[in-house]
């Protein structure tokens, strides 16, 4: 592992076993080398609100990935997304060959969370993560809990965080992947196995997102 850039890791890719509990279905995932940034976005880098480290929320998937693409012009990297006019986001391209910012893959996400764990999590739950049992019903600042061993904090807990992935289009047509557990879940929902799902104009209160970048 190494950092790249502000607040990125580089990760050497591997693969990734996902599961669906609801289906009992699973499936190996070949994954590239990619960056993650340590912690979810802030509402100080989303919003400029100085100083703020809480995670930023209330934020659409659409909302999301236009963010990236802007984030990525303003650092003078090549957007990744080409926005479409589908107001369900189905038409938006991601081109990964690009070097902008854009939401992880369901798989690069897990990958990343189990930073080579196999178990329901990667360290107790109290220490690793904030949840309906220690936040105080409050989303919390980044990084107040231990990161895993890549070095990312808040993978499990504090809040959800949004995925390029469709969740299952042939029955829930574009709604997309959420993981990780929020501030309000019980120990159930901080898995890193866990997956949610909604629709990509929700906006919930404790869903946020993380970048990724390519390569």
């Amino acid at each position: 592992m190494s950092l790249e850039g502000a607040g990125m890791i580089g990760v050497p890719g591997g693969t990734i076993v996902l599961r669906d509990e609801g289906t009992r279905r699973e499936w190996e995932v070949e994954v590239p080398d990619f960056h993650l940034a340590v912690w979810p976005v802030t509402r100080e880098l989303y919003g400029g609100e100085a100083g703020v480290r809480v995670p930023v929320t209330e934020v659409s998937w659409l909302d999301a990935v236009r963010f990236c693409n802007r984030l990525s012009e303003a650092s003078g990297f090549g957007p990744c997304y080409t926005m479409g006019t589908d107001p369900e986001g189905l038409d938006v391209v991601c081109d990964w060959e690009a070097d902008g910012y854009r939401l992880p893959s369901e798989a690069e996400w897990e990958y990343a969370c189990r930073a080579g764990t196999s178990g329901v999590r990667y360290g107790e739950l109290d220490e690793i993560a904030w949840h309906r049992g220690n936040s105080g019903g409050e989303v919390r600042e980044v990084g107040g809990r231990t990161a895993n061993a890549w070095g990312f904090h808040d993978m499990i807990g504090n809040v959800w965080e949004w995925c390029w992935d469709l969740f299952d289009p042939r029955v829930y047509g574009a709604y997309r992947v959420f993981r990780g557990g929020g501030a309000h879940d019980l120990p159930r929902g901080c898995r890193a196995s866990c997956r949610r799902k909604s629709h990509p104009t929700v906006r919930i209160e404790d869903l946020g997102f993380r970048l990724a970048r390519s390569g």
